[in-house]
């Protein structure tokens, strides 16, 4: 039985877990909470909620691993047959699944120039997941391979094509492990084949996919994970030209650019207080001004993708639902889904405020043709299953 360690880093939460085979043993989720930091440990049917301090955030790897040793689940790091780490690195290299060799942190390194906070986020993870399990393969779960099949017309940007094949600028698309791990369940869930979908991934970062039987057909984020929607501190679609004249009004070199776009944009920028969903509805229930136009901006741009996509797909099966916000907020697909029964789509209210981080269906069945679900997707299943692959070609 192979045992693999499985790392997906996001942008404001970590999450480790152990996989026997097919089977999770072991998870770890690290998240803020409460203007602090806390962990969700789960073994099996037990589960326990710590409060844990920055260096234990920090140096996450090495605390994980202690846990499982300590669980009984490994005698020690040679138990574990590879790591399997979720990368997000814009690049036609990155988009493949890989192990993670000289080459690899080459091009990484590489990458650094012109994608630094993403480069260097991944780059310090390998070297933790080296130092914790020295001699452990380490496989790169690429977060964009499943977009590889966009047509052109999805994948291209408007610039010269001499231009985007020498300098590798195309529109790579991100969560792609996300919107894979749902399909079995899409096809568990219908009972028939689905030819056309609408997906909104939506948490700290968010996107909305379009496929048609089965590939993706279009995605919202772009060369980088910062096109598309507003979403936490990210900002989302903007005019180039505002980019130049802001980088020439704040007098930004380029790194400090995207980390400004990166960090201090999106729902964070908007509302000048917090890039928390639950923390803006309390905000605008208190007449909070900044807090309503910050969850109306993310509402109408995820309606507005929606609606793009209908018209692109020649119209949608489903609806659905995933992610962090996508899941667990039956206030935002409410007001997401509210007025667009134009396109068919009729939420549930009972329906919808009984789904919580469950799988189920919360389309109204008389007055919506086009179904609404929510799916939780299930993004380290599937990286335990494609580091496998990996493993055994």
């Amino acid at each position: 039985m192979s045992k693999y360690f499985i790392v997906n880093t996001g942008s404001a939460s970590k999450k480790y877990a152990l996989y026997a085979d097919d089977n999770r043993g072991f998870f770890a989720h690290f998240e803020k909470e409460d203007s602090g930091i806390i962990v969700n440990l789960a073994k099996g049917a037990e589960s326990e909620k710590r409060k844990i301090s920055e260096s234990d955030y920090v140096n996450a790897t090495k605390y994980v691993i202690n846990e499982i040793i300590n669980a009984g689940l490994i005698s020690g790091i040679g138990d574990i047959a590879a790591v399997g780490l979720r990368v997000v690195a814009p690049g036609s290299y990155f988009q493949e699944n890989r192990i993670i060799d000289a080459e690899f942190n080459k091009k990484l390194d590489e990458a650094k120039e012109w994608a630094p906070l993403h480069a260097v986020s991944i780059i310090s993870e390998i070297e933790s997941l080296g130092a914790a399990l020295p001699g452990v393969p380490i496989v790169a779960v690429s977060d964009s391979a499943y977009h590889a099949t966009m047509p052109g017309h999805s994948r291209y940007y408007g610039l010269p094509t001499g231009d985007a094949k020498k300098l590798d600028v195309f529109r790579f698309g991100y969560h792609g492990i996300s919107f894979k791990s749902i399909l079995p369940k899409l096809e568990s869930l219908s009972r028939v084949a689905t030819e056309k979908a609408i997906v909104c991934h939506l948490g700290s970062g968010s996107s909305i996919m379009a496929f048609k039987n089965g590939k993706s057909f279009d995605t919202s984020m772009g060369f980088s994970p910062l096109e598309g929607l507003p979403m936490s501190t990210r900002v989302g679609d903007i005019d180039a030209g505002a980019v130049i004249y802001l980088e020439k009004k704040l007098e930004l070199r380029p790194e400090e650019m995207e980390k400004y776009f990166n960090s201090q944009c999106g729902l964070l920028g908007l509302s000048g207080k917090t890039d928390d969903i639950r923390e803006l509805l309390n905000l605008e229930a208190g007449g909070d001004e900044g807090a309503k136009l910050a969850l109306e901006i993310f509402v109408y741009k995820i309606k507005k993708y929606i609606g793009s996509y209908f018209a692109a797909l020649g119209g949608a099966d489903i609806l659905i639902f995933s992610g962090t916000i996508g899941e667990r907020s039956s206030i935002m697909r409410s007001r997401i889904c509210r007025d667009m029964e134009a396109l068919g789509i009729a939420i549930d209210n009972e329906r919808n405020n009984n789904t919580v981080s469950a799988d189920g269906f919360i389309h109204n069945a008389t007055n919506s043709p086009v179904k609404i679900a929510v799916i939780v997707s299930d993004e380290m299943s599937q990286m335990a299953t494609e580091t496998a692959e990996i493993l055994n070609k």
